[in-house]
């Protein structure tokens, strides 16, 4: 089941074991049998670190989701609610229980897991409402780092940006030692840390605050990573913006991955019978899950969009070739060796299957004009053509009223691509977004210009064609088939944050210390001293490994190029991702939305 978490150089099944332990034991706390009320925005996340048999196992009978009123009936001893410790959700849970009482015999005893943390101030308003006392264990599960993959841990924290850039609250940063602490314990004391921007120095500083609180001292574990890179978000906010053209990627952008799952519009994977016309089309959207437990994912995902059809149509003649062998087999022997690669020769079948049909839906889109046009105009922002006047491209997509993300993404990436508007073409740019789509949006600007996304050029110095030409950002001979940059994974662009981490490796930030400065938040260095017998003498050729935490969120395209770095021959570093949350231009920009509503007149 969980054979991809363990297939990379870092064993991560042991981090959802853990996860699992501490899940079993709170059930066992709770005697009898259970039902589960779940904060809707929980089920993902949990998804991947405990199935429904492990519940099962331990007499959860019923599962619901959390909403207003009663709750559903169930013939069971104990309720449990898994939340996030949100208030609103607290007067919820008030209810359902307040409901429940007056209604049946007071025998059910009721339970609530608080995930990641406790909150005072969420206990306070169940006390407030009269339902605290119902609650015989009041817990908290610390969900800090979910195992995606073989080398990717997210903390699902969706929030996490907005948060640390516009409301200053650092909790999600707490939340990100707190989850590599656990990591720590469970894989070694990381013996370097590196970092860039304030929210990194933050996580460095509670780091070393916990280690030295810690009693027990010292970690006996044999290091597994050398080096821990924590980057801030805002030290990089144009790879988020940009359209990323990997397979993964673009899927990400037009449908939306949650939690490694994606749903699809359910047309395109309709069997075939003949003779039927198309009646019956299904009309539930098509749900896979997408990891590296998939054969044929695992080798596309990280390939630019372009270069997938080719290696689509070479798997299609091997399967089929395969299929046919069994034409050939004669002898009972042949016959048992063909019947024995069946349901591995299916299962690479219908994998095929599915994502010929992905391919063809991204391809309707990437071959309309319209996402043409768009991308030409983002790298042309990104290559430095035009980046300090009005836009034709981005007014003509106001006056037609475009999604307004999309405008939002394509005049923060000119912002960021010009260290700033001038005050003409930023005013001109919002008076006509105003007009165009509703004044309610004058706080999602103002939300924008908070975090940097979009704002005014204060110095009349453009600092991007430096950056730009010192970190080698933009590669004009990209070669999409047979990448020997990362910057295949956005067709020209590479993107800031995996330079950082790829020159961090070879030859050292020394080399780059004029553009740190230039990026915001200081860039530091921090060594953890480890007990003697522990220290790492490497093997010949043996590589080693970074981790690197993304605080603020991460795209697919960057995973991807950090993968890339990964698998180069003469690389010498291999990565493992974190980060508070996997995002895409669209979400991330979502998340600093303001949902003011129109007034009624």
């Amino acid at each position: 089941m969980a054979a991809h978490l363990s297939s990379g150089r870092v064993n991560l099944t042991a981090l959802r074991e853990a996860g699992r332990r501490e899940l079993r034991e709170f059930l066992d706390k709770c005697a009898g049998s259970k039902a589960i009320v779940w904060d809707e925005y929980l089920t993902g996340p949990f998804g991947l670190i405990a199935q429904y048999s492990l519940l099962k196992e331990h007499e959860v009978e019923k599962m619901f989701t959390l909403k207003a009123g009663r709750l559903p009936p169930a013939d069971v001893k104990n309720i449990i609610f898994f939340v996030r410790p949100r208030l609103e959700l607290m007067d919820i849970i008030a209810e359902n229980v307040l409901s429940e009482d007056r209604v049946r015999s007071p025998l059910r005893d009721f339970h609530i897991l608080f995930v990641p943390r406790r909150s005072l101030l969420c206990e306070q308003r169940l006390k407030d409402q009269g339902v605290l006392g119902s609650f015989i264990h009041r817990e908290q599960y610390s969900m800090d780092l979910i195992p995606f993959d073989g080398d990717l841990l997210s903390m699902e924290s969706e929030s996490a940006f907005k948060e640390c850039y516009l409301e200053n609250d650092q909790t999600s940063l707490y939340h990100a030692a707190k989850g590599l602490m656990t990591l720590q314990a469970l894989y070694g004391t990381i013996p370097q840390i590196f970092g860039k921007g304030d929210c990194a120095r933050h996580v460095a500083n509670m780091m070393i605050r916990m280690k030295r609180e810690f009693p027990g001292g010292q970690n006996s574990i044999f290091p597994v990573f050398d080096t821990l890179l924590l980057l801030d978000r805002n030290v990089d906010l144009l790879s988020p913006l940009a359209t990323q053209l990997t397979y993964e990627g673009l899927i990400d952008e037009i449908y939306g991955i949650q939690n490694t799952y994606v749903k699809l519009p359910p047309e395109k994977f309709a069997p075939k019978k003949q003779g039927e016309g198309g009646k019956d089309l299904p009309t539930e959207p098509k749900k896979l899950q997408l990891n590296s437990a998939e054969e044929l994912y695992a080798e596309i995902r990280d390939k630019n969009f372009n270069a997938v059809g080719s290696v689509l149509s070479k798997k299609a003649k091997i399967i089929s070739a395969a299929f046919e062998e069994r034409h050939h087999a004669k002898t009972v022997g042949e016959i048992k060796q063909f019947v024995s690669q069946l349901p591995h020769m299916q299962a690479a079948r219908s994998s095929l299957a599915n994502h010929t049909s992905i391919a063809e839906l991204i391809k309707d889109i990437t071959t309309s004009e319209d996402f043409f046009d768009n991308l030409t105009v983002e790298q042309e922002f990104m290559s430095g053509i035009d980046t300090d006047k009005v836009n034709n491209y981005t007014e003509d997509c106001i006056a037609q009223k475009h999604p307004l993300i999309k405008i939002l993404r394509l005049v923060c990436l000119q912002s960021v691509c010009n260290s700033g508007l001038k005050q003409k073409v930023l005013d001109h740019y919002k008076r006509e977004i105003l007009q165009t789509y509703g004044y309610e949006h004058i706080l999602t600007l103002n939300n924008l210009e908070k975090a940097g996304l979009l704002k005014l050029q204060t110095s009349s110095r453009n600092n991007y064609p430096t950056i730009r030409k010192t970190m080698r950002l933009w590669m004009d001979d990209v070669n999409e088939q047979n990448p020997n940059d990362i910057s295949y994974v956005y067709s020209g662009y590479a993107p800031l944050s995996v330079r950082l981490a790829q020159l961090l490796a070879r030859p050292g930030w020394r080399s780059i210390e004029e553009v740190l400065k230039m990026l915001p938040g200081p860039h530091f260095e921090e060594r953890q001293q480890l007990p003697t017998g522990l220290q790492k003498k490497r093997q010949q050729g043996e590589n080693r490994v970074t981790l690197v935490f993304f605080l603020g969120g991460v795209t697919y395209a960057e995973i991807a190029a950090l993968r890339f770095l990964s698998q180069m021959e003469d690389g010498g570093t291999e990565y493992v991702i974190a980060t508070t949350k996997l995002i895409n231009g669209t979400n991330w920009i979502k998340s600093l939305m303001e949902k003011l509503e129109p007034p009624p007149f």
